[in-house]
């Protein structure tokens, strides 16, 4: 029945069913009513399904989040309702918020780099001058301190522009390239990456006198997929000194388990679905942004690649594999 004008939603005319979100509670009404609010449409686009299965159902982690006002309505697309045209489309825009929301009211208490407030920078692993000779502390400092930090800025940002709770990370990597909207555009994609990338490529590193070898797993995973670790280097460095402008060489895991190398354009990466390059797990990233080498290389960047090697962190990299990416799981670095 209709239950007649809803408090924050108009007048209710029963032409469909609406969906009004109180702080505590989901409920269904027939009625509709006009939503302007994009910050709120994101989230509703991806409620139709989920809710045709919590009509009323309570949600305690709703009851203390500033997500959401007291009373939200908006139409409910019935399944195959023609006006749900594009059902990707909804998806990538309802995508963030339906998971943080959902992800609240399964684990209430989150730790880590993903929190409400947003993401946080993780302190460089070494002192800025572990890298030394191969790579400069001024670069170090100026790499984490700077450009690090500044994707991580405007990725908060950007949540906090559109209310967003912060998801797991390799989630954002997933759907960067997905349909653009306000929300997700270009901000996401090049700072939600730059920030994934960075955060692996640090983690990556040491000491030049703990770095070690590949652990006996990855070896051999190396020596089947290339013939050698130097054949391997080889592979990896052209792709590495090829790529054109700025970009990212990677190692990593095929859909067929065999190991790979690719390269990707500014900050994309091979999470992301739509990229372009082969689709792998990526557990190893050379970062060739000029910012990255410039102060010490300046134009040598297969100086810089070659110099690489010195820093990598075996120990850190045969587990990101081991763990992850031989599981065809992202790399979580966080």
């Amino acid at each position: 029945e209709n239950p007649g004008p809803i408090p924050g939603c108009g007048e209710a005319i029963a032409n469909g069913p609406v969906l009004q979100i109180p702080s505590t509670r989901i409920r269904s009404y027939k009625g509709s009513a006009p939503l302007g609010d994009m910050r709120v449409s994101a989230l509703l686009l991806a409620l139709p399904a989920a809710a045709a299965f919590l009509p009323g159902a309570p949600l305690p982690s709703l009851r203390a989040s500033s997500l959401l006002p007291s009373s939200i309505c908006v139409p409910r697309m019935a399944a195959g309702d023609s006006e749900l045209s594009s059902r990707r489309q909804a998806l990538a825009s309802g995508f963030f918020s339906f998971a943080s929301i959902t992800a609240a009211a399964m684990s209430p208490s989150s730790a880590g780099a993903e929190t409400v407030k947003g993401y946080t920078l993780p302190p460089l692993p070494y002192p800025y001058n572990a890298l030394e000779p191969y790579m400069d502390e001024s670069t170090i400092r100026v790499h984490h301190d700077k450009h690090f930090q500044a994707y991580l800025t405007n990725l908060n940002k950007q949540l906090e522009k559109f209310d967003l709770r912060p998801i797991p990370l390799t989630k954002v990597q997933k759907y960067a390239l997905a349909d653009q909207t306000p929300e997700y555009g270009p901000v996401i994609r090049n700072n939600g990456g730059g920030f994934y990338n960075h955060g692996l490529f640090f983690s990556s590193l040491g000491p030049a006198s703990s770095s070690g070898a590949p652990s006996p797993a990855l070896a051999k995973a190396i020596d089947a997929s290339f013939g050698s670790i130097d054949e391997m280097k080889e592979a990896f460095g052209k792709a590495a000194a090829t790529r054109f402008g700025s970009g990212w060489a990677w190692l990593g895991v095929a859909p067929d388990g065999k190991l790979i190398v690719s390269s990707t354009p500014n900050q994309d990466n091979p999470l992301m679905d739509g990229v372009e390059g082969p689709k792998m797990i990526p557990f190893l990233g050379l970062d060739v942004w000029e910012h990255a080498y410039y102060l010490k290389y300046q134009n040598r960047r297969p100086e810089y690649i070659s110099a690489f090697w010195n820093v990598v962190n075996w120990e850190q990299v045969s587990s990101n594999y081991e763990k992850f990416a031989s599981k065809q799981t992202p790399v979580k670095w966080v």
